[in-house]
């Protein structure tokens, strides 16, 4: 009878002794301490093959380690992807516009910048310009600026936007399968221009980044374009120089494209002349790899994805003094994020019927590089991945009222999320801004491109509202600047609210008796592997 009496008092004191899952208050400034670590100015902006880097993906390792879930790359945490990183000499390389004989001098980088990335720069161009409007293949929507144009040995110009009766993320993919389609049509070279609503940031920020690198995969058969391709972008103050003699201005094509009007057809009657001076580097950086397991014997082979990129841009040229990118909300706050979910499901105990994975990439910023290799060679078997969630750059700058889930009307994952929003009183709202190629610019896109159903995620605003404002100076002044550091304003308790939403539609997918599917009228279905 004694024992029978003693043992509520024996559970209630083993209850007792069990760690309290922290609070809402206590994660977010947990949060906050690992954005701050990871931005760090002893992470010398996280630039992707430094050393920098490496402590940062060390600090994630060591925090994974705590939490108490399973290494899984393809070397304990790490999976080490190789390079070659390209630099462009500005100053010593040479562009003009030719015409009848008379060469107009293009100044490098002030008027044209010189990309580094996609694959190894030719020595020297000499060919016709020719203007393809838009430069965008989507026969599909009854749209084709390609067609019936001679591309072979020409460099192609075009301007951002499109027409706005074609979906965003069709357009973004577009966009970034146009180099490979114009190199297979023979195409030797890309400028890029931009319509002047549609800049986001100072060229004068360009400029100082220009002798920043680019990379590329050291395999060849990893890459898009495949031989040498110029590619490059023109200022969008000094775009009108390409437009002389055709009889059309920038101004009035710049005017079209942001109403996203249709362009008409353009001869440029000038060709470009260029040597470009590179040199070029070996280069390894690992993407970090985690993983929960799975409870289910059936289901636990599968996993879901976390997604978001480690890496950052280094150090350039100072601006107002300071040359160091921490880096803090691009995205320091993204893969804090994912270590704040990992020790919420270990901190609850949640027991998910699918395994969870966290992939912390690298070279995100080179062009998506890190994603693409994982999604291409990943570290568990590309059948068993059924969705990526992805975070990038979610700006918590002002308070969580909405949600942009980018994806959310390509898959059931847009189901999902919404019900997950609709518990949490977070409704869906779409993005306000679709040209601005969001869908394609960051990880969730190397998933989608394997026909894995994928999102990602950011504060929800529309257009003509205080939060619109608040996004676009942040964008005008602190993306990709110095300024992205530990000193601005940040909402962190709807921080840790968003990883919530996240963490709650990771464990939906993980428990779900079927798979996510494509919508039936997604483009991208196309893409998924049987």
């Amino acid at each position: 009878m004694r024992l029978i009496l003693a043992l509520p008092l024996m559970l209630a004191s083993a209850c007792a002794t069990l760690p309290q899952p922290p609070n809402a208050e206590q994660r977010a400034e947990r949060w906050w301490d690992d954005v701050a670590a990871l931005a760090d100015d002893g992470m010398e902006g996280r630039l992707t093959g430094t050393p920098g880097y490496q402590r940062a993906a060390d600090h994630v390792v060591s925090r994974l380690r705590a939490i108490g879930l399973e290494p899984a790359g393809t070397e304990g945490f790490f999976q080490p992807v190789a390079f070659e990183e390209q630099f462009v000499d500005h100053a010593t390389s040479r562009a003009a516009l030719v015409a009848g004989g008379t060469a107009t001098p293009i100044a490098l980088p002030e008027d044209m910048i010189v990309g580094r990335g996609e694959g190894r720069r030719p020595a020297h161009v000499e060919a016709p310009l020719v203007f393809i409007g838009y430069g965008l293949h989507i026969p599909e929507a009854g749209h084709d600026d390609l067609a019936g144009v001679d591309l072979a040995g020409k460099v192609a110009v075009v301007i951002s936007g499109g027409p706005a009766s074609i979906s965003g993320a069709l357009k973004a993919h577009a966009r970034r399968e146009r180099t490979r389609l114009l190199a297979e049509r023979g195409a030797i070279g890309l400028i890029s221009l931009t319509a002047p609503k549609a800049v986001e940031t100072p060229w004068g920020r360009a400029v100082a980044q220009a002798g920043q690198s680019g990379m590329y995969f050291a395999d060849p058969a990893l890459r898009d374009v495949k031989a040498d391709f110029f590619s490059a972008s023109f200022a969008t103050g000094s775009s009108e120089k390409l437009f002389a003699g055709s009889g059309r201005s920038f101004a009035e094509i710049g005017a079209l494209a942001d109403a996203s009007s249709p362009l008409p057809k353009v001869t440029l009657v000038q060709s470009l002349r260029a040597d470009i001076a590179t040199r070029h580097n070996a280069v390894t950086s690992a993407n970090v790899v985690a993983r929960l397991p799975g409870r289910d014997s059936r289901l636990k082979d599968e996993h879901v994805v976390f997604s978001a990129h480690l890496d950052h841009l280094g150090t350039s040229a100072p601006i107002d003094g300071d040359g160091l990118y921490n880096g803090a909300l691009d995205n320091a706050a993204g893969s804090a994020a994912l270590l704040d979910i990992a020790a919420r499901y270990h901190e609850t105990r949640a027991r998910p019927k699918r395994s969870m994975l966290f992939v912390f990439v690298t070279a995100e910023e080179k062009g998506l590089l890190g994603s693409r290799y994982f999604s291409l060679r990943p570290s568990v078997p590309r059948r068993s991945i059924v969705a990526d969630l992805n975070f990038d750059m979610a700006l918590p700058i002002f308070p969580l009222r909405t949600v942009i889930a980018l994806g959310a009307e390509e898959s059931s994952l847009g189901e999902d999320a919404a019900a997950i929003g609709a518990a949490m009183g977070l409704p869906l709202v779409p993005d306000p801004w679709p040209d601005r190629n969001s869908f394609v610019r960051s990880d969730q896109y190397s998933f989608i491109r394997e026909g894995i159903p994928s999102l990602a995620f950011k504060f929800g605003f529309a257009r003509n509202t205080p939060e619109a404002e608040i996004e676009r100076a942040w964008r005008s002044t602190r993306y990709h600047a110095p300024s992205d550091d530990l000193s601005q304003p940040v909402e962190k308790l709807d921080a840790v609210r968003l990883n919530d939403f996240v963490a709650d539609l990771g464990l939906r997918i993980a428990d779900a008796a079927e798979r996510p599917r494509w919508s039936d009228q997604s483009f991208f279905r196309r893409f998924e592997r049987r």
